[in-house]
C-alpha cells in the first residue's frame, strides 16, 4: 500500500466528527436530530417521506363517512383537512369525492411541509371544493376550523414522545364536534389502523340525537378479510403510539390476543365466507365485555371500533 493512502474499508469514516452536516473529507452526511418547527413561519411538523398510492385509504375515508357525515351535513362550513398528502395528491382527490358524493358542500384542503409538492398538486385542485395549501400541524391560522382532519401514515415517523403534542395541535383547531383521524396502513390498504379524536369542544347538541360522531377516543382495526391469517397482524400497523405498549401486560396487546382467539374459535364461519367469521369473532369480544362498538353493518367491512382506551370501569376481560 502506497504510504499516506487511505485504508481499505475505511474510506466511509469521517476523520473529523465535527464536520456538519457533511464532512468535506468523505462527503458523508451527518444526521440530525429531528425538529417540530422549521422556518419563520414556524410551521409545526416534519416532512413526510410521501409514499402514497390510490385507494390507499379507502377503509378510513368509508369509516370517515359514516362517523361524521351528519355533522358534515349539518355544518355551516364543512371544512375537511388532509394533512400530509404526500408526493401525489390523489388519496386527496379520492376523499373530496368520497364525501362529496354525501355532503356536497364539503371543502376538503390537503396540506403538505413541502413546498414543491403543494405546487405539484396544483393541477388537481378543484376550487373551492378542493384546494392544496403548506401547512403542518397547528394548521394555517386563516383556514379556518375543520369538521374533521385527516392524518394517516405523518406521525409513525415521530419519535413517540412528539405524538401528543401534536395531536394537542390539531384537535385545538377542531370545530366543536369535530373529529381527529391519525393513524397508519400498509401499501395497499388492507391493514389499517386508527384512532378518533374528538374536539376538546363539545359536540353540537342536535348531533347527540344522531349517535355517529364518537363521544370519546375509538380505536379502530381494519383489514381485507379475504387475505388475513390472524388478526394480530395487523399490530405491523398500529399508530405509533401504541407499537411499544404491544407487549404482555398492556391492552393493546389482550385485545390483538382475545381477537385472534375469537378468529380461530369461528374458524367454522369460514365456509360461509370470512366475513360471517369476522362478525362471529368481534361479536364474541363484545360478549366477553371489551368495549365494541357499531354494529354488523360495520362489522361486515371488516372494521372493529372499541372506545380507546378501555375505560377503568370496564377492564379487558380475562381470556377464556
Amino acid at each position: 500500500m502506497r504510504a499516506g493512502a487511505p485504508a481499505r474499508g475505511r474510506r466511509d469514516r469521517c476523520p473529523d466528527r465535527t464536520r456538519r452536516p457533511v464532512c468535506d473529507a468523505c462527503r458523508v452526511s451527518k444526521p440530525r436530530a429531528p425538529r417540530l418547527a422549521a422556518g419563520r413561519a414556524r410551521t409545526l411538523g416534519l416532512p413526510t417521506r410521501g409514499t402514497t398510492a390510490p385507494n390507499r385509504l379507502r377503509r378510513i375515508d368509508r369509516w370517515i363517512l359514516d362517523a361524521t357525515g351528519p355533522l358534515l351535513r349539518g355544518s355551516v362550513e364543512p371544512l375537511v383537512v388532509d394533512l400530509g398528502f404526500g408526493a401525489s395528491p390523489v388519496t386527496t382527490v379520492e376523499l373530496y369525492e368520497r364525501l362529496r358524493a354525501r355532503c356536497p358542500r364539503v371543502r376538503v384542503v390537503g396540506l403538505e411541509l413541502d413546498p414543491e409538492r403543494v405546487a405539484a398538486a396544483q393541477p388537481a385542485a378543484r376550487p373551492p371544493g378542493l384546494t392544496f395549501a403548506r401547512g403542518g400541524f397547528g394548521l394555517p391560522a386563516d383556514l379556518g376550523r375543520p369538521v374533521v382532519i385527516r392524518a394517516l401514515n405523518v406521525l409513525r415517523q415521530y419519535p413517540e414522545p412528539a405524538i401528543a403534542g401534536a395531536w394537542a395541535a390539531m384537535t385545538a383547531r377542531l370545530a366543536p364536534g369535530g373529529l381527529l383521524v391519525e393513524g397508519t396502513c400498509d401499501e395497499i390498504g388492507r391493514r389499517a389502523c386508527w384512532f378518533g379524536l374528538p374536539a376538546g369542544e363539545p359536540a353540537p347538541g342536535w348531533l347527540a340525537a344522531v349517535g355517529r360522531v364518537p363521544a370519546g377516543p375509538t380505536l379502530t382495526l381494519a383489514a381485507h378479510l379475504p387475505s388475513l391469517r390472524l388478526p394480530s397482524e395487523l399490530a405491523e400497523r398500529l399508530p405509533k403510539s401504541l407499537i411499544t405498549r404491544n407487549v404482555p401486560g398492556q391492552d393493546i396487546h389482550r385485545l390483538l390476543a382475545a381477537l385472534d382467539r375469537a378468529w380461530l374459535r369461528a374458524a367454522g364461519r369460514a365456509v360461509f365466507s370470512p366475513r360471517q367469521r369476522w362478525i362471529a369473532a368481534v361479536g364474541e369480544l363484545r360478549a366477553d365485555g371489551w368495549p365494541v362498538g357499531g354494529d354488523t353493518r360495520r362489522w361486515r367491512l371488516g372494521e372493529i371500533t372499541l372506545d380507546w382506551p378501555v375505560p377503568s370501569d370496564r377492564p379487558p376481560p380475562a381470556p377464556r
